[in-house]
């Protein structure tokens, strides 16, 4: 079948939605599907929350189209038979026929439903609540607009449902050749704890990691904090905490692998990606008790899991893994065992089957 991915913007740094659109991608191309993966330049509608960079994006397509610098290769390896497009707006005219386009954010979703000229069949692949780039009406018209829709998690499944909305549900699939355990989970040092750090996003919740470390530091000063992110280090991070920005992706694997703990601190998540990750590799997961970490999470068993925005609760949950390394090492080998059920195949089987059902045809 020829498929249209629709993402709405460039892809030139990490981010954990378009990774999954990206995976789909390949793996889709890798069974004999025709891809195309379609990133627009200018996609930000009337009422959408805007910074000056958004603004100046319309701007900016032809001098990424001539530089190339929309494109994710300098983060993700593609399929050769993956096709990459960038184009200026999302008008019909831009994109290729295809037997099924896929809609991947809210802007994205709202503009395909509009294109009743469109031939083919048309999905939404909602990877979150996206409410903080956009109006609540906004947001909330597109999962009741007609398009077949795609969920990534049961929290997001119970949204559609309270909408009367029918939905596949898709977990995430991992890739278990990129992480995985290297280093014994019994010799790693209880105090070595590794966060995601965001500073702009702050549902991300970094700064209620920071926090809470900082309260560990207090009891533990042997304590040895690794952070990663896309953004230059911010200027108030301590000099104690260790910071890779955007790290390739073997560097990353060390990074989770080093660690006893990871620590996911974020206020909401679609799918929380990194500790997933962490959970491959070993580490004894410290997480927020949101819908997009229960995904993998269960509590006590495969993570310890903290209220949201509590900095005292998220110390003591860390403190409480070093101070009793049997506990820690049994919640890191239930997150790693447990973690190898969300497999690609699966997640690209099951799409393959949305993809080729009539519409209101085997929908949960």
């Amino acid at each position: 079948m020829k498929l249209v991915f629709l993402l709405p913007q460039e892809g030139s740094f990490p981010i954990g939605g378009f990774k999954i659109v990206y995976e789909y991608a390949n793996r889709l191309a890798a069974r004999g599907h025709d891809v195309t993966v379609v990133h627009v330049a200018h996609m930000y509608l009337a009422g959408a929350k805007r910074g000056i960079s958004d603004r100046l994006r319309p701007f900016r397509w032809l001098g990424f189209a001539l530089s190339g610098k929309w494109k994710p290769h300098q983060w993700f390896k593609f399929n050769p038979l993956v096709k990459l497009s960038w184009i200026p707006t999302l008008i019909e005219q831009f994109l290729p026929k295809a037997d099924v386009y896929v809609a991947t954010w809210w802007t994205t979703a709202n503009r395909l439903a509009s294109m009743i000229g469109l031939p083919g069949k048309k999905l939404y692949l909602i990877q979150h609540l996206e409410t903080w780039l956009g109006s609540d009406k906004e947001v909330m018209a597109t999962w009741t607009a007609p398009l077949e829709k795609i969920v990534i998690a049961r929290w997001l499944a119970d949204i559609a449902r309270e909408l009367g909305e029918q939905c596949h549900y898709i977990p995430n699939g991992l890739d278990f050749s990129r992480f995985g355990c290297d280093e014994p989970i019994e010799n790693r040092i209880p105090t070595r704890v590794a966060m995601m750090f965001s500073h702009s996003l702050s549902w991300k919740g970094s700064y209620d990691g920071l926090a809470a470390l900082a309260k560990v530091k207090e009891q533990y000063p042997d304590l040895q904090v690794e952070t990663f992110g896309i953004e230059p280090r911010p200027d108030n991070l301590p000099d104690w905490v260790e910071y890779h920005r955007t790290p390739a992706q073997a560097a990353l694997r060390r990074i989770y692998n080093r660690a006893a703990i990871f620590v996911a601190p974020s206020h909401s998540e679609g799918w929380g990606l990194p500790p997933c990750e962490a959970m491959m590799s070993g580490a004894a997961v410290v997480a927020t008790d949101i819908g997009g970490h229960r995904e993998f999470c269960s509590p006590d068993e495969t993570a310890l899991l903290v209220p949201v925005q509590d900095a005292e609760s998220l110390a003591n949950a860390i403190k409480t893994l070093m101070q009793d390394n049997s506990l820690r090492i049994r919640i890191a080998d239930n997150g790693r065992q447990n973690i190898q059920r969300f497999t690609w195949d699966a997640a690209v089987s099951e799409f393959e089957r949305v993809m080729k059902i009539e519409p209101d045809s085997g929908k949960k």
